[in-house]
């Protein structure tokens, strides 16, 4: 008697109610390239007016779901050179019953403009609003078809470095030269999926290609792909700086090095960060990716870049537009006939995201490696703009689990977030330089970094 009591209190403190919910995994992907030959494909990345005349490789929206217990949390990454707040928005409200959705692009730079930054010339928007629907579907669908195929998995972590495979178009010279890749297996040991992060700008095939492709990010899931024999998504990091594929030298089997704009290079480049990604695998340790955690929080920023006001005004930019009031968490929407001498702004958000042991940052636009790594130069060059800014909190500082990953341009992009300190549009010119580097063109301005970090460090610190 005294034994079957015992089983039956065993039973009720380990039955299926008290058990450890499995993970959940699961991918799915859509094909979202535009045909150049049925309507006009302006491409973007580099200078207005560039026309695709063909398609070399497909563009996909690649997304993992991920659930467990009563949460389901969806990550998708599009070969696009970016995607404003609202594509996001949108997205999440014809996907209930999830936790959180973060729609996030390679930034692509041989892909469509979806942004209407490059269209045929300086007052026309390169998207087509067509295109714009399609690609929306597609994203929902590869999310779909992801929670459709989720299966109960284990996962491996791993991390890789490889400095070479990057250049840095900027001073202070400061690489994100990190890889990290999650591997998902069953019981059987066998991979279902592969989810890799670099941060690299995808731009490989430089301002002179002409036909869509998804650049080096194509060659690197391909590589992956057919090594594992499992879909894999690709997620970009830190890209500001700036982190780039051009320049980098790379060579063929016999040695020879390979130009930047040649799809040899390009192919090549991805199957070195495929190789680098299974360098990481090699090495790759198990993790606990369960319970999920996230937080976000949508905040204002001022625009103070004269180009990006213009394209507003001309209604080359489309996005809610906002009065700045001096609070990045208030702010009143532009009203039909706003003040022309009032100071614009755009709402965005942050994300942190915690699966278990792994922390995930979600920052919506090019964030520099400074910024992310605590490396914001100190003292500041005696030529910038700014020098007694405060140095902002650093991402990575603020993630204290054991494993780290970041993705940019995750639900919004809004351009280059650069140090103030670093900020160098006046002369003089930091480094004794005769002009100004390249960047602060494409920056809302120099408020963005102390705000998103500010707002990052918040919600990672749940302020």
């Amino acid at each position: 008697m005294q034994r079957f009591l015992l089983l039956c209190v065993t039973f009720a403190f380990t039955g299926p109610a008290l058990q450890a919910q499995p993970l959940l995994v699961g991918f799915g992907e859509s094909n979202v390239t535009p045909d150049p030959a049925k309507k006009d494909v302006w491409l973007a990345g580099f200078g207005k007016g560039r026309k695709a005349t063909k398609i070399h490789d497909p563009l996909m929206a690649r997304a993992v779901v991920l659930a467990h217990d009563k949460q389901k949390i969806a990550i998708v990454s599009v070969d696009v050179v970016g995607l404003f707040h609202d594509v996001a928005v949108s997205v999440r409200k014809q996907l209930p019953g999830f936790t959180y959705v973060l729609v996030s692009s390679t930034h692509n730079h041989e892909g469509p403009d979806t942004m209407g930054l490059w269209g045929e010339n300086l007052f026309a928007s390169g998207i087509d609003p067509d295109y714009m629907k399609a690609l929306e579907a597609g994203i929902v669908k590869a999310i779909q078809d992801a929670d459709k195929g989720k299966k109960e998995v284990t996962a491996v972590i791993g991390a890789a470095n490889a400095p070479d495979l990057l250049h840095d178009g900027r001073e202070p010279y400061v690489k994100h030269d990190e890889l990290v890749v999650l591997r998902f297996q069953n019981s059987r040991k066998i991979t279902t999926g592969i989810v890799v992060q670099w941060n690299c700008h995808p731009e490989t095939l430089s301002s002179k290609n002409t036909e869509i492709s998804a650049d080096y990010v194509g060659y690197t899931v391909e590589h992956l792909k057919k090594k594992h024999d499992c879909p894999v998504v690709y997620l970009t990091g830190t890209v500001g700086g700036l982190m780039t594929s051009l320049r980098v030298e790379v060579k063929d089997d016999q040695g020879k090095a390979l130009a930047d704009g040649t799809f040899e290079k390009t192919e090549r480049y991805g199957q070195l960060v495929g190789k680098l990604a299974d360098k990481a695998l090699a090495a790759a340790k198990p993790v606990k990716l369960t319970p999920f955690e996230v937080r976000t929080k949508s905040f204002f920023m001022p625009i103070d870049n004269a180009f990006y006001v213009l394209g507003f005004n001309l209604g080359v930019l489309k996005r809610d537009g906002y009065l700045w009031k001096g609070d990045p968490l208030k702010a009143d929407p532009v009203g039909p006939k706003p003040d022309p001498k009032a100071r614009m702004a755009i709402k965005s958000e942050v994300g942190w995201i915690k699966l278990g042991d792994l922390e995930i940052a979600a920052i919506p636009g090019e964030i520099y490696p400074e910024l992310v790594l605590s490396k914001v130069q100190d003292p500041p060059d005696k030529g910038a703009d700014y020098p007694d800014a405060a140095i902002e909190p650093g991402i990575y500082a603020q993630m204290k689990s054991k494993h780290r990953m970041i993705v940019g341009l995750a639900n919004d992009e809004i351009g280059y977030i650069i140090p103030k300190r670093q900020w160098d549009a006046k002369a003089p010119f930091c480094y004794g330089r005769k002009k100004a580097q390249y960047g602060e063109e494409n920056s809302l301005g120099p408020e963005t970094a102390p705000i998103l970090c500010e707002m990052f460090r918040s919600v990672a610190e749940r302020k």
